[in-house]
């Protein structure tokens, strides 16, 4: 530990670089999370519904996510060496990809948001509720999608606080706009879930708005527009190369955990009410976690492209530790806070009960998730290897998790506090397999040309 306090440069760049990611990613979630805390004082079927609705965004986010993980491996890599060229290449590459993506989820929300709701309950109300919402917050999705595309390539070139201060801007035109359209402010209508739709899509503008400005900018190496719209062939197979294994990677994820929700779902309402506040805090909760997970990428993929190998393994190790200890400190919070959440929300005694033993188990459940993020999602990527967590997902999650979930559910018809135990040993079933991957060190790997 000694050793660890000596590392003065580590801790500089941990600090400049994940502190301001942690306040993009709490700001970031809280772009979604803030429709449904301001929906409590609304109803219960209206937080219900527009929690469903946005698990919508949660698979777009996965699907984001992983595409830019393209981003963050090479372009974290070319900073280290310096080709500022090659960076805007691959971002440009993301940017046309995820603009194809958008526009086919947002066409699937708005045309026909009633089927897909149906997926996640089949009660009548969460259906209609949450139709209404999906059909005007599809719209924000493409928006969304260029944005994050720019800030991950912020990230990678170590200007994670001006990707910070744009995404901060969004939600402070999320909140107010959100506390207008619901509430009736300055004379607006009370729009209810529609306007905590239309806030959402005007938020979204807003950031990409800010994004666009901030590239005009030019502040570390001046925009070459004919760069993110050019064909470079060796860049395009290596993005698909990397990025590719990471969206299936994390799309996989992704959707076996808004499978969770299907079989939530399909208990009862009080139920679908406790899963979205108990997901919504454990998000909230966990953003500086995931900050670490993507500052590791980028802090480790430099040193890697930098030919820094040792130091590379070095970090890797620090990042592990301070993870776990992070995670510890993450469930105490959850386990301390749990009477003020159940106190905040307008919810039935049933739910409330519910909610409380969902944030119990969210506790400990939060040590594995972050242990097991920041190897998979952060340092094996910053090495390049993006396949070996891609294989380790899909068989806890889908071979193992999701089937002991409808099995306990639907089969044995387990109580529900039973089924939400089960399946948050998800993250458990794994861990040991990803420390003894990660202790091989056959994941550090320079992969610039």
């Amino acid at each position: 530990m000694g050793e660890i306090a000596k590392n003065k440069h580590f801790w500089a760049s941990l600090l400049t670089l994940v502190v301001p990611i942690a306040v993009q990613n709490f700001f970031s979630t809280a772009v979604n999370s803030v429709d449904i805390l301001m929906l409590g004082y609304v109803g219960q079927d209206e937080l219900s519904a527009v929690s469903l609705a946005n698990q919508f965004a949660f698979l777009l986010f996965g699907l984001l996510f992983g595409l830019n993980s393209g981003i963050t491996i090479l372009a974290s890599q070319y900073w280290g060496k310096g080709d500022t060229d090659s960076i805007q290449t691959v971002t440009g590459i993301a940017i046309k990809i995820i603009t194809c993506a958008t526009v086919i989820v947002s066409a699937l929300c708005f045309f026909a948001p009633r089927a897909l709701m149906a997926v996640y309950t089949d009660v009548p109300v969460l259906i209609e509720f949450g139709s209404r919402y999906l059909r005007v917050a599809a719209f924000s999705y493409i928006f969304w999608g260029i944005s994050n595309s720019y800030e991950s390539m912020l990230r990678s070139v170590e200007r994670a606080l001006a990707s910070t201060l744009i995404t901060s801007s969004a939600l402070a035109a999320n909140v107010v706009l959100n506390a207008v359209f619901i509430f009736g402010l300055l004379g607006a209508p009370k729009l209810g879930i529609i306007g905590v739709a239309l806030a959402t899509v005007i938020s979204r503008v807003v950031e990409l708005a800010l994004c666009v400005t901030d590239a005009l900018r030019g502040k570390l190496f001046a925009i070459k527009p004919r760069l993110f719209i050019s064909h470079h062939k060796l860049l395009f197979g290596d993005f698909l190369k990397y990025s590719m294994p990471a969206l299936i990677n994390d799309g996989s994820w992704t959707l076996a955990f808004s499978m969770y929700s299907v079989i939530m779902g399909h208990l009862n309402s009080d139920v679908v009410a406790a899963n979205s506040v108990a997901t919504t805090v454990r998000e909230l909760f966990t953003v500086i976690a995931f900050a670490l997970g993507s500052g590791a990428t980028v802090m480790v993929g430099k040193e890697i492209g930098c030919n820094e190998l040792d130091k590379a393994r070095h970090e890797g190790d620090l990042f592990c530790l301070i993870s776990l200890g992070l995670g510890i400190v993450t469930g105490l919070c959850i386990l301390v806070s749990r009477l003020y959440v159940i106190s905040f929300f307008t919810l039935s005694d049933t739910a409330q009960g519910y909610l409380n033993t969902m944030l119990i188990i969210s506790s400990y459940y939060v040590i594995g998730q972050i242990m097991n993020t920041l190897i998979i999602a952060g340092l094996l990527r910053a090495g390049g290897n993006t396949r070996w967590g891609m294989k380790c997902d899909i068989i806890t999650m889908w071979c193992v998790s999701v089937p002991l979930g409808f099995i306990c559910a639907f089969v044995l018809k387990l109580p529900p506090m039973w089924v939400y135990f089960v399946l948050c040993l998800d993250e458990f079933w794994k861990i040991p397999f990803v420390i003894r991957y990660y202790r091989s060190y056959q994941w550090i790997r320079n992969i610039t040309r």
